[in-house]
């Protein structure tokens, strides 16, 4: 299920590229009146642990980004639609600008792939000769285009494209349909003209039908895997997509003006940012190195600080999460950030008196960067979210041991900056052991003991686009239902025990639940405002607070699914999900996002 790389020197932008795109879509947009609506979806059964801040406190990275191209591009009737804030909204009865948008994009993770659908078949009742073109990415369909399309005559839904890259993915998109518009044609009429031409072939990164039968697509064409922005600085500034959000309401339209820059703050107080992409290690359940093309990606410490500061300045963000995949990654493009930033002042002030940051690192790479860790504090970093996992490294090696892993959280307790450990328990790991560290129990104590603020333990699940991904359907190991219940999409957030050869499976969830309260309770709280672990006032107590939220959260949504787990019968899967329809390139050989023994 892992993607494959393009050619050798073929898989990034040539510089400027992504800049020259933008350019010539303004000249294009100025010409023709084009409304577009980009919606977020989201499953609100996922609020638990450890996301339940984040998940409706911060404008995603992602969904925010294609916003901030779009008005880059001189698209200026575009509106976000966040359905964290806006669950009842219906693309039915949206309006901009007082009319149908013409375009309508929808963003969804696998685990919000139930509200994915019910948007883009809300979309669907709208008129034929008035519909919008409709498009689907992000990272649910960047794995599995073929799930967004219509696969049944009698369920009269489904996208017109996948579009399973980055922005300018999207912006080539785009640029060939309008290139060739006529002037007042409707934007599906375009599509189809691109379509039928070929004209669509050459842009990497597309999935769509063709031909069709009963309304079904006799085949879907993939158009490949996409080409990188190598030069991250060459994005579009994020304070554009902020511009663009929709006020939070429990209307099914949407508001006429778009969210006022004061009130952006009071409902996204922590503000997400792009700094680094891609990750040396090769962990077998994780897609993120194939996704990246084995490349690592990466802004300038300068243009980092004048993302933070224009948001500062327009929306009054001080508060910050870098979408990281391993923001340590590259020990000589660390320190030129974080030396960057560290030197800037802002309204006469030191960068680390206006912001507070933090972002995902490794504990190998943490241990390679403790000389640098003041000048990581000097640059405003207040929080780092470790990937632990297992600290003995059973069931991964990333350089991490007991030892190392005490030290690294010292060092970083020294500097200021709180440890925030990720773990992942699995079949082979004990819940106690005792006077050795491999019990999850044990090492939970051991990561308090060391500092750790936070804590976030999920269980060991295949994800799509992972090396594991397609033998663990094929061996057995991923659950298809449990006591009567299938495993739907919003369970695989790795809260829920889905994928599992223990012969007690529910001892596993009730693992995870011990785990958080044994981390997250009055008692700690109480210790926490005398003692606290941190140097910083009241963080302690104040994770606390929000853990034992998400905690309470957590059990009201898991504890049910634990005991069916319990007392009723495990089926298991066989296989790996494929398309039902043929899924093939453009000139007829096997499709780049397609299984390998797929038709």
């Amino acid at each position: 299920m892992e993607l494959p790389c393009r050619p050798r020197g073929d898989s990034l932008l040539p510089s400027g590229e992504l800049r020259g795109v933008i350019s010539r879509l303004r000249r294009l947009s100025a010409r023709q009146d084009i409304a577009a609506v980009i919606a977020c979806a989201f499953d609100h059964r996922t609020r638990m642990l450890p996301f339940i801040f984040a998940d409706t406190r911060a404008v995603p990275a992602g969904v925010r980004d294609i916003g901030a191209a779009m008005l880059d591009a001189g698209f200026e009737k575009t509106r976000i639609v966040l359905q964290q804030w806006n669950r009842h909204f219906r693309p039915a009865r949206m309006r901009l600008d007082g009319r149908i948008p013409d375009l309508f994009l929808v963003s969804s993770m696998q685990i919000h792939s139930e509200s994915c659908k019910q948007l883009v078949q809300d979309a669907c009742t709208i008129d034929e000769d008035r519909r919008p073109l409709i498009l689907v990415g992000g990272p649910k369909v960047i794995y599995q285009p073929w799930e967004v399309f219509r696969t049944h005559p009698d369920d009269p839904w489904g996208t017109d494209v996948a579009v399973t890259g980055e922005e300018y993915v999207l912006l080539q998109f785009l640029e060939v349909l309008l290139s060739s518009r006529a002037d007042n044609e409707p934007l599906r009429s375009a599509f189809r003209r691109a379509r039928d031409s070929g004209a669509l072939d050459a842009v990497p990164g597309l999935v769509y039908g063709r031909g069709q039968h009963d309304g079904v697509a006799e085949e879907l064409v993939d158009t490949g895997i996409q080409r990188l922005a190598g030069d991250l600085d060459e994005l579009p500034s994020p304070a554009l997509g902020y511009r663009l959000l929709e006020p939070p309401s429990r209307r099914e339209t949407l508001a006429p003006q778009a969210m006022r820059s004061e009130r952006v703050r009071k409902h996204s107080p922590l503000g997400t940012l792009v700094l680094t992409l891609g990750c040396k290690f090769a962990c077998p359940y994780c897609p993120i190195p194939a996704y990246n093309q084995k490349q690592y990606r990466a802004k300038t410490g300068g243009r980092i600080a004048e993302e933070m500061i224009q948001m500062h300045r327009e929306f009054g963000l001080r508060y910050f999460f870098g979408a990281d995949d391993n923001f340590f990654n590259d020990k000589q493009r660390t320190r030129e950030i974080v030396e960057t930033m560290a030197a800037i002042e802002v309204d006469g002030k030191p960068f680390r008196r206006t912001f507070r940051w933090g972002t995902e690192v490794t504990v190998h790479d943490t241990l390679r960067m403790k000389d640098h860790l003041p000048a990581v504090r000097k640059a405003g970093v207040r929080a780092l979210w470790l990937g632990v996992e297992d600290m003995t490294g059973t069931l991964v090696k990333k350089g991490q041991s007991v030892d190392n892993t005490a030290e690294a959280f010292r060092l970083l307790c020294d500097r200021g900056i709180l440890p925030m450990p990720m773990m992942m328990h699995h079949d082979a790991q004990p819940f106690f052991t005792p006077g050795r560290p491999e019990g999850l129990l044990n090492q939970v104590h051991l990561l308090r003991q060391a500092g750790a603020t936070s804590l976030q333990v999920l269980m060991i699940t295949p994800a799509t686009g992972s090396k594991m991904y397609e033998e663990a359907f094929t061996s057995g190991l991923m659950y298809e239902s449990v006591a009567g219940r299938r495993v739907e999409p919003h369970m695989l957030d790795a809260n829920y025990v889905i994928a599992s050869n223990h012969p007690e499976p529910w001892r596993k969830q009730f693992n995870i639940l011990a785990a958080y309260l044994y981390f997250y309770n009055p008692l700690r709280f109480l210790v926490a405002l005398v003692r606290p672990k941190s140097s910083l006032y009241l963080a302690d107590s104040g994770m606390q607070l929000l853990g034992m939220w998400g905690l309470a959260q957590t059990v009201r949504r898991t504890l049910g699914w634990a005991f069916r787990l319990l007392l009723g019968r495990v089926r298991r899967q066989t296989a790996a999900p494929k398309s039902p329809i043929p899924l093939r390139a453009p000139d007829g050989t096997p499709a780049a996002h397609a299984l390998p023994d797929s038709d």
